[in-house]
């Protein structure tokens, strides 16, 4: 079987895994075969006891294809490529919930009430739970037809297991992994562990080049602004956005799986991704149903990145299955009861009616040809394989009316989604109406791809961008009005930095609306969207999306306040500025500076100091002494009877003599707390 890229095992060139090295991108690889007496058994996990027992179930659950979504191909040898996200089991202990059921804390968690809205605290913390709340499972799967064996065949998936959304990094990697595995065995395994322990820490939002045997992976990470918040990013890390203002390389990716296949995946229904990007930005529940794992794990990972630079906030399951523990749950809801905000990628047909309540449902793709074999993605990025009809915007009725397609429309809203169980449609059953209106101009420039499905790749690549760079601009206008809350700010001129800077904005979603609705949405989006576009603000901030977005970006500005105002102490001229102050704020500043050289201390003592922490420090034990110098004698005395303030004085800046006007010349340096007053 070809291999792309080619990868050779070389025993002297061997290297040793490193299982805590390889924590940094990998938790474990597995092996996983379907056993027709036992079920799913995991044959290898390396290294072991990484998971709990129930977690290896779901894995095991996870990796297969439905037998009922596969039925159409019955080739010798059928390998795909997808991925799952599961709840961590160890996590839900944690938060003293169960692994069997949404618990109300992912509740609270991702959606916020009105009273939660209307005044939001804003957090301090500069930084996440290490422990991650998801798994990530990306499957190489395999199939094997052969009428002489049990059931005429046989399958067995191998599955890289890690905290993080790598999808561009292990779709390449089990390229080569999964078929070298099927040469050589466990060999595979230990041989490509040994490269990734080698493999640098991820840094977030950037190019990495990841070293695998002689090929070399080349991908872009996503940005640290998009990470859930408790996958280990810290706020600092994730300031290097400051969405949302419009990036200006295009290249650079804003949000997770930027390089999904939008137009491959919905084709179909181009004139939709409107009313998906809507559904997907308020957190509706969203049911998405394909004929493959890979498919539908493609269209959840294409409908998140619409909404990129934004948070996702919304739990999203790439490939969903009866067996998830959370499927009782979600199966015992009636007609009336409220879905959790979810994207369901599914490909068994039962979903169909065992979530028929589901407000959301999309369909797409379509079904393998029953007689030739189905590849795994021909390019390095895995791109799920497109149809073989060309693309012409004449199938999207925008150039013309055909009373058939309205027949055929009212006819599919008509039997509803359980028209699939007969015969795979590309379709959406939804009566959410959408307040933005499609783009046709960004619809007129989409490439007709042709025939050739070599030039239908290069040109979904095209087409892929446009309407990234379409939905990135989209989404940016929409969040810029939030943008004066986190406005930050720099000392003014003449004024003392080493005061406390004044607080962001306070947000209240009423005051909000009121202003918004006054001032207008801006031409981008006024151009765009229906007049009811307050609306649609008003179900974001409702929505699961909008808190834990505001309050990242929140603890971003402070952040970046903080520093800025930390770069202004570097700078400031300590004896200038204390030339203009009168006796009493002279003792103010004495204590800000004091406090904020306890502060980077502090800093240094717990190992979380920054680069130039040192020099400020200098800095601040030079300004301290020169604001004590110019103090009264009797203040001088009074201060030096605390130790700890005598202790930081002893180590400040040589003597030198300070001149105030109308003021004694004092001499700088150590006043001993026992000379006379």
């Amino acid at each position: 079987m070809s291999r792309s890229p080619s990868f050779s095992v070389k025993s002297e060139l061997s290297v040793k895994a490193d299982p805590d090295a390889m924590q940094r991108w990998v938790l474990a690889f597995c092996i996983i075969r379907f056993d027709l007496e036992q079920g799913q058994l995991i044959e290898e996990c390396y290294p072991p006891g990484c998971l709990t027992q129930e977690e290896e179930l779901e894995v095991a659950f996870s990796s297969f294809p439905d037998s009922v979504s596969q039925h159409q191909n019955r080739s010798s040898i059928h390998d795909c490529i997808f991925f799952f996200r599961f709840q961590r089991h160890k996590h839900s202990k944690q938060g003293n919930g169960t692994s069997s059921e949404i618990s109300e804390i992912d509740d609270k968690e991702t959606s916020s009430t009105p009273d939660e809205v209307k005044s939001i605290r804003r957090s301090r913390s500069t930084g996440i739970s290490k422990s991650s709340k998801y798994l990530y499972g990306y499957v190489f799967n395999r199939q094997r037809h052969d009428e002489r064996l049990k059931r005429g065949g046989e399958q067995k998936s191998v599955v890289i297991l890690s905290h993080g959304p790598y999808y561009s990094v292990f779709r390449p990697l089990l390229q080569i992994m999964g078929p070298l595995y099927f040469d050589i065995g466990r060999k595979a395994i230990e041989h490509i562990a040994g490269y990734v322990s080698l493999w640098p820490s991820p840094v977030p939002g950037k190019l990495m080049e990841l070293p695998i045997g002689n090929a070399m992976l080349k991908v872009n990470l996503p940005p640290a602004h998009s990470w859930p918040l408790e996958s280990g990013i810290s706020y600092e890390e994730s300031s290097s956005s400051m969405a949302p203002f419009l990036p200006s390389n295009p290249s650079v990716p804003q949000g997770l799986f930027h390089d999904s296949d939008i137009f491959g995946t919905f084709r179909g229904l181009l004139l939709q991704l409107w009313l998906l990007w809507e559904l997907l930005l308020i957190g509706e529940p969203i049911l998405i149903i394909a004929p493959t794992p890979p498919q539908c794990c493609e269209a959840v990972a294409s409908l998140v990145s619409l909404v990129a630079p934004l948070l996702c906030s919304v739990d999203f399951r790439p490939y969903f299955t009866i067996h998830d523990p959370d499927f009782a749950q979600l199966n015992a809801l009636q007609e009336g009861d409220k879905y959790p905000p979810m994207v369901l990628g599914v490909t068994n047909l039962f979903f169909l009616k065992a979530l028929r309540y589901i407000p959301h449902i999309v369909s797409v793709g379509s079904p393998a040809p029953s007689s030739s074999r189905v590849t795994i993605a021909s390019r390095s990025t895995g791109r799920i394989p497109a149809k073989q009809e060309g693309f012409g915007l004449q199938q999207l009725s925008l150039k013309k009316f055909s009373p058939s397609s309205l027949f055929n429309a009212v006819k599919l809203r008509r039997d509803g989604p359980l028209c699939l169980m007969t015969e795979h449609k590309e379709a959406i059953w939804s009566t959410y109406v959408a307040t933005t209106k499609p783009d046709t101009s960004i619809l007129n420039r989409l490439i007709d791809a042709g025939m050739s499905p070599r030039v239908e790749e290069s040109m979904s690549v095209v087409n892929n961008e446009i309407l990234r760079r379409h939905f990135l601009e989209l989404t940016t206008n929409f969040l810029a009005p939030f943008g004066p809350y986190f406005r930050a700010t720099t000392p003014s001129e003449g004024s003392s930095p080493y005061a406390d800077p004044p607080p962001l904005p306070p947000f209240n979603a009423d005051d909000f609306l009121m202003s918004l609705s006054a001032r207008g949405v801006g031409k981008f989006l006024s151009k765009r969207m229906r007049s009811n576009w307050l609306d649609l603000y008003r179900r974001f901030l409702k929505g699961p999306n909008f808190l834990p977005w505001f309050q990242r970006r929140l603890a971003i500005a402070e952040n970046e306040q903080h520093r800025l105002w930390r770069q202004a102490r570097m700078k400031t001229d300590i004896h200038l500025l204390i030339t203009k102050m009168p006796e009493l704020e002279i003792v103010d500043c004495f204590n800000a500076i004091e406090r904020h050289l306890l502060g980077e201390m502090q800093l240094q003592q717990s190992g979380r100091a920054i680069s130039d922490s040192a020099a400020m420090c200098q800095k601040l034990k030079g300004d301290l002494q020169a604001v004590f110098n110019v103090l009264p004698n009797d203040m001088q005395q009074l201060l030096l009877l605390n130790p700890q303030r005598a202790a930081l004085l002893q180590g400040s800046s040589s003597p030198e003599l300070t001149k105030l006007p109308g003021r004694p010349s004092i001499q700088v340096g150590v006043v001993s707390s026992n000379s006379p007053r």
